[in-house]
């Protein structure tokens, strides 16, 4: 696919003439989704400490691995959706390709750069663990967040997104952690992964639900396209409950100082409002953020419990 930005027809459209900055960059690395690389990370540390063995060297590692493939996907998604002229009448963050600060060749570098980072941070993993096949995994990761808006036919098209996010951001991201560190997967890391893939879907729906109108109108078929408003609605509020769900079948099978993390009820509680009450474009834009800090808040009290436990 050429990398020549799509540009609506009118004038005031063309690209501002100032010069891209470093908060251009950062604003588009969108720092309010980096939860769920992090966040997954902490969590799988916890249930590896839970089954006995936690190490730091290998929790940190697996921890840059998954910050720069939260990065590398959204400048991935940036310049994507950008050339596809998905991007030029959105309600959300602010995005390089679409406002031309940048031709798009550079936003997609950026993105194979970070991808480029999680993967010499993954091959050090591998190293650290012993777990040599892990790289298969690696490389399955990359090829997924690439083709989630890049390529011909991009699964994220076709309502598919949530579904990778919580495969990838929740199961693969917390069990691999745990597996890098414990060599062995549990019950309890299985109820974390599910915990985090979910509040990750969340996250991921909420910025489609944001996008419906813009989206139904460029033929970006996501899953809040296909739900509608309400579905959409519906279903976020039952994959932001999951996390809590799931710590008090923790404090079941695992330690009844799980039922703590259900003190991240009031900030989930707080990222459903704008939800509950029917918000539309712009003010939906905090739910990112705040449930986030939720997953981020579930996962270090959780962690705190499996450890204590």
């Amino acid at each position: 696919m050429a990398d020549t930005p799509h540009y609506p027809a009118t004038d005031h459209h063309a690209p501002p003439a100032r010069t891209v900055t470093a908060h251009d960059w950062l604003e588009a690395a969108r720092p309010h989704t980096w939860a769920n690389g992090i966040a997954p990370v902490i969590a799988g540390t916890g249930a590896a400490a839970f089954a006995g063995h936690a190490a730091m060297i290998n929790a940190v590692l697996a921890g840059i691995v998954g910050w720069f493939l939260v990065i590398g996907v959204n400048y991935a998604n940036d310049y994507s959706d950008g050339i596809r002229g998905t991007d030029d009448d959105r309600s959300g963050p602010f995005r390089l390709t679409a406002s031309g600060l940048i031709q798009p060749h550079g936003v997609k570098h950026a993105a194979f750069v970070a991808f480029g980072v999680a993967g010499l941070a993954g091959l050090a993993l591998c190293a650290v663990s012993g777990h040599w096949w892990l790289i298969i995994v690696g490389i399955v990761c990359v090829v997924a967040a690439w083709f989630y808006t890049g390529g011909n036919n991009p699964y994220g098209y076709r309502g598919l997104g949530e579904a990778a996010i919580f495969i990838f951001f929740g199961l693969v991201a917390v069990l691999g952690t745990q597996y890098t560190q414990a060599n062995h997967i549990t019950g309890a890391g299985i109820a974390i992964a599910i915990a985090i893939g979910s509040v990750s879907a969340a996250v991921n729906l909420a910025n489609n639900l944001r996008d419906i109108p813009s989206d139904s109108a460029t033929g970006k078929i996501t899953l809040a396209v296909r739900l509608g408003d309400r579905g959409s609605r519906t279903l976020w509020c039952s994959l932001a409950a999951v996390p809590l769900v799931m710590s008090c079948l923790l404090a079941i099978i695992a330690t009844p100082w799980s039922v703590l993390g259900l003190a991240a009820a009031p900030l989930l509680g707080l990222a459903s409002r704008p939800i509950i009450t029917h918000a539309k474009g712009r003010d939906l834009i905090p739910v990112l953020g705040i449930t986030g800090r939720a997953m981020v808040a579930w996962s270090l009290i959780t962690t705190l419990t499996l450890w204590i436990g």
